[in-house]
């Protein structure tokens, strides 16, 4: 990594590690977030994402306390946090590899443990935020009704006050939130999940998938499968299988799918606008069908 004059930012990383910045290098940005490689004076790469306003400030907390709370459970590997102060957050640089073959069964247990090491009760003690969009947290002891509370109605609500779904729209995801209670499948404890564990959210590094930008919250195990579902996560066969063998999934797992996929997908809505409206919808009509 090429030295090159160091901007405020690299400064500022100087006084809270008390070591020099001798690499900086601008790797792009993404919801509001620009993303730099940092290389130290004691030799450590890190990731550090910089914002500049409150809310951002505030996401960069909760990534942090996701990852923390992650790594607690020394099953999934996570970057260590280095710090999060001044508008940034600073991560341990991870180098992807490309093993992601070989190490598919891994993830699938060490996801399959980190699940099991659970959580206290649905939700989390810190502020959530997904792509950029506040999550409600608030802590609860039943899943159903919360995933409808504080997951699809909010997202429900904020497409259709931008104009992407329309009245029919949300009678129908509110129909999956009424009934939700028959459509969630057997009671489970909370599991400590990812919360966005999406295929892109994965690295491969070393023999192992690390999980990275996490809205990590106490939740439904199936939820991070379902996920990586969701955008075509590679050898995912390989990593359900694996999981299964830790941890068997409760009987009609395949069925719920849909459901935990109506949340992101009501996220890139709000997002992304009508281009994702139509699969928003087949996974409401898939879920109360299942």
């Amino acid at each position: 990594m090429a030295n090159r004059p160091l901007d405020e930012r690299a400064s500022k990383v100087a006084g809270i590690t008390d070591l020099e910045v001798r690499g900086w290098r601008h790797v792009g940005g993404s919801h509001g977030a620009a993303h730099y490689r940092c290389r130290l004076g004691d030799g450590r790469e890190l990731f550090i994402k910089s914002v500049s306003t409150a809310e951002g400030t505030a996401e960069l907390a909760a990534e942090a306390n996701g990852l923390r709370w992650l790594g607690e459970s020394v099953a999934v590997p996570v970057p260590d946090v280095i710090f999060c102060e001044q508008g940034m957050l600073g991560i341990a640089w991870i180098p992807p590899d490309g093993s992601g073959g070989s190490a598919a069964a891994r993830f699938g247990r060490d996801l399959a443990e980190m699940h099991a090491v659970g959580a206290d009760r649905f939700g989390a003690p810190w502020p959530g935020f997904i792509a950029g969009l506040p999550l409600l947290n608030d802590q609860a002891d039943s899943w159903p009704s919360w995933y409808a509370e504080h997951r699809l109605l909010p997202f429900c609500r904020m497409a259709r006050d931008a104009g992407a779904l329309g009245a029919a729209d949300v009678g129908l995801i509110e129909s999956v939130a009424r009934r939700i209670g028959e459509l969630a499948g057997p009671a489970e404890a909370p599991a400590r999940i990812h919360g966005d564990c999406w295929s892109g959210n994965v690295i491969w590094s070393g023999g192992r998938g690390w999980l990275i930008d996490p809205a990590a919250h106490g939740g439904h195990r199936e939820t991070d499968l379902a996920m990586l579902a969701l955008f075509g996560a590679p050898h995912l066969d390989r990593i359900t299988a694996a999981y299964q063998e830790v941890s068997q999934l409760a009987d009609g797992w395949r069925a719920r799918v849909p459901l935990h996929q109506l949340h992101p997908l009501l996220v890139h809505v709000c997002l992304f606008g009508v281009s994702y409206r139509e699969s928003a919808l087949a996974a409401a009509r898939a879920a109360l069908a299942g």
